[in-house]
């Protein structure tokens, strides 16, 4: 029923039943939805194929020598060290390169990520340079390494705007499937704004990219191109029932890598202000079912005792019963606003409150009944037992 915005509670899950078989390459409400500038330290110097058309292989000869095989080692003993294998892409020519979370930590493993004890970036020419992990952010599923610019010639690739993207149109993925390296695979955007589950935090992440392009194992943390050339989204998941690449995948918006990645040079981690409420969709015909006030918003079904939410005063629905074959809320505060900025459904929190910080104070308009109510959140630092 609708989207779960699950800004303080959440559960780890996966994408199908005990019965089912699912590839998710082990790959937060996390995505903004404007193209902010990236810090100077990573302006890449290449620019957006010309044209109008989509070319493939213009692509793939433009941009495969920025992308690059990833090889990360775990442990420090050469004979019982295991290795895991992803995709990555330089974006400057300092030697920065965006990845994964999970392909640089073993974030998804039920504990907190821990780094890999080595990390390896292998080019187009096979040549081979050790790389440092500048940091990672689980929520995102963004990982960043930086490579010594004099250890190897960088061919930085251009990042575009994920909040342009629109459904249907075409885009190239490269990456290193099942260990062959510089692959290429085509298709189109199926949908945006998906809100999945994520796989290296207990949050969801909104925002995600959906295509049909062909996303194997080892194509994690490589780049999904426009047709012009331009980064605007890494390669994460793939929800599969046979455990190919016949699937559904999906990539992390590249609005939201960015600025995982502004926060990751200047700090070295990344922070996400926290609500501590969990929402469910309203919509008109539920709405006029069991008598909400408004139409749209998104109906507290849960709050986090202590937290921000909880302690400005937001409540939660206390029962629900069955309506249009769904279980919903008899009542709740129906969130509609934050500072000013409309709540449509649960998905929407998620946007909104990622591009506030922790400590700020959030002005959420309520519709409580038939009354309209201005409660000041606190909003607190988001963590994460994973």
């Amino acid at each position: 029923m609708g989207g779960v915005a699950a800004l303080g509670v959440g559960k780890l899950a996966g994408w199908t039943d005990s019965s089912s078989t699912t590839t998710v390459f082990r790959a937060a409400p996390l995505g903004q939805s404007t193209g902010r500038a990236v810090t100077a330290a990573v302006g890449p110097a290449a620019k957006p194929i010309p044209g109008n058309g989509f070319s493939p292989s213009t692509i793939y000869a433009r941009r495969s020598p920025g992308v690059v095989t990833i090889v990360s080692v775990y442990g420090t003993d050469p004979e019982s060290a295991q290795r895991s294998q992803g995709s990555g892409f330089v974006v400057s020519p300092q030697g920065y390169i965006l990845t994964s979370s999970h392909v640089i930590t073993d974030a998804g493993g039920g504990t907190r990520a821990k780094p890999a004890d080595g990390v390896f970036v292998e080019f187009q020419d096979r040549d081979r340079a050790q790389a440092r992990i500048v940091g990672w952010d689980v929520f995102d599923d963004v990982g960043l390494i930086k490579v010594d610019p004099s250890a190897h010639a960088l061919a930085p690739v251009p990042l575009g705007n994920s909040a342009a993207v629109a459904v249907g149109e075409p885009v190239a993925a490269i990456g290193s499937p099942f260990g062959n390296e510089n692959s290429l695979a085509v298709g189109v955007v199926s949908a945006t704004r998906r809100s999945i589950d994520s796989l290296t935090s207990s949050f969801n992440l909104v925002d995600a990219i959906q295509t049909d392009a062909p996303i194997n194992h080892g194509n994690s943390g490589g780049p999904l191109f426009d047709a012009r050339g331009r980064v605007i989204g890494i390669n994460a998941q793939i929800r599969s029932t046979s455990g190919t690449a016949e699937g559904v995948g999906f990539a992390v918006p590249i609005n939201s890598a960015k600025r995982s990645m502004q926060q990751l040079i200047a700090s070295g981690s990344v922070s996400y202000a926290f609500v501590g409420v969990e929402t469910t969709d309203l919509t008109p015909a539920l709405a006029h079912r069991f008598g909400y006030a408004v139409s749209r918003g998104a109906v507290v079904t849960n709050i986090v005792p202590g937290g921000p939410a909880d302690s400005a005063g937001l409540r939660a629905g206390s029962s629900t019963a069955s309506a249009l074959g769904v279980d919903f809320p008899r009542s709740g505060d129906v969130i509609v606003a934050i500072d000013g900025h409309p709540v449509a459904g649960s998905e929407d929190i998620a946007r909104i409150v990622t591009n506030l910080s922790p400590g700020q104070l959030a002005r959420f308009t309520v519709e409580r009944g038939h009354s309209r109510l201005q409660l000041s959140v606190r909003l607190s630092q988001r963590s994460d037992p994973h």
